[in-house]
């Protein structure tokens, strides 16, 4: 069975972007319309639409949206990209493919010549390439990873790096679905990833729904579950990816790593290039984003906790390079992970 898509633009330049509602899942599958640059800014701030790669592409579509009511010129259609740009790219602050998406959005059309609708145009197939080079970067993220892969194996993975964070397979779970179907996929245990579920609600989904073999655990489980033997690889996607391969993802992931390495088990991060910011030296200078704390006081409207009790809520932690067996990436695998491994790979220099 095919999976539903994550984002489909309808229409031509006076179209619309509609998004799967992914806070609604797994008991409904329901699309969002986004009309305006404000519907896809709340729809990225409240995770109806999530995941580095795929809120990078929502914005480049919400900008084209946006572009409708501008004005015709050249110089009043690149003012509006800017000002769209600018407000979307301040949904989330953690996920660099968001700033890169919409700065290459605004290089596009700044280097655009044209007015009016035809300018309109060029934008939306820029977004529109954008999500065709997304699907090819999941589908080789997938081929490089299941590489390292080569016995039938069960993984351990966190939050939610399939199809739903991506225009494409995803890229942690796209390296999991090619392993699967080499026949190298043992098993996936998947942690919930409290406070939001990530896990539970969508990555589970996303497995169960091509019938690969699923265990959800809590996620203080994980160390148990490596001491029994019951995974031999951990597999997690990634937010911002520094110069050096410090590597920002969903809150629990550093803890992850840390066990996987008391265990002796690989743990290995699956990111497309444009997850990389290379102007930070290193993770110290990631932002971390911290969201409301009534995600952890009243998970899904239910109170859990007292009313008066003080909450930290980061949702993103850093796990650094050395913990991290390898980086797998559209244009190959860094291994091992270090400042000249990474530009290597992605500059072409040693």
């Amino acid at each position: 069975m095919k999976p539903p898509e994550t984002m489909r633009w309808q229409g031509g330049i006076e179209g619309q972007l509609e998004l799967l509602d992914q806070t609604l899942l797994p008991g409904q599958l329901q699309y969002l319309c986004c009309r305006d640059v404000q519907a896809v800014w709340d729809a990225i701030r409240v995770l109806s639409v999530r995941g580095a790669p795929a809120i990078g592409l929502a914005a480049a579509y919400g900008v084209c949206l946006g572009l409708q009511t501008a004005g015709d010129s050249t110089q009043q259609l690149r003012d509006q990209l800017k000002q769209d740009a600018s407000q979307l790219a301040s949904s989330r602050p953690t996920a660099v493919n968001l700033s890169w998406a919409l700065e290459r959005m605004q290089a596009t059309g700044n280097a655009c010549q044209l007015e009016g609708d035809a300018w309109r145009e060029v934008l939306l197939a820029e977004a529109r390439q954008i999500h065709q080079e997304d699907q090819q970067m999941c589908q080789q993220i997938g081929q490089h990873g299941a590489s390292l892969l080569t016995t039938p194996t069960a993984v351990l993975t966190h939050c939610n790096a399939g199809g739903l964070a991506t225009g494409g397979e995803g890229t942690a779970l796209s390296v999991l679905f090619t392993a699967h179907q080499q026949g190298n996929l043992a098993e996936v245990f998947v942690g919930e990833t409290r406070p939001l579920l990530q896990g539970a609600r969508l990555t589970a989904w996303e497995l169960t729904q091509r019938d690969i073999p699923t265990t959800l655990i809590c996620d203080s489980m994980a160390g148990q579950v490596m001491r029994e033997g019951k995974v031999q690889a951990v597999v997690t996607g990634a937010d911002r990816i520094a110069a050096n391969g410090d590597t920002a993802n969903k809150i629990g992931t550093y803890s992850l790593a840390l066990l996987a390495r008391a265990h002796q088990l690989p743990f290995y991060v699956a990111a497309p290039s444009s997850t990389f910011d290379l102007a930070l030296a290193d993770g110290q200078g990631i932002p971390i984003e911290e969201r409301d704390p009534a995600e952890v006081t009243h998970g899904f409207g239910q109170a859990t906790a007292p009313q008066q009790v003080k909450v930290y809520n980061p949702a993103f932690d850093v796990t650094p390079a050395a913990l991290i067996d390898a980086i797998i990436t559209e244009q190959g695998i860094i291994q091992p992970v270090n400042q000249q491994t990474v530009a290597a790979l992605l500059l072409g220099s040693g």
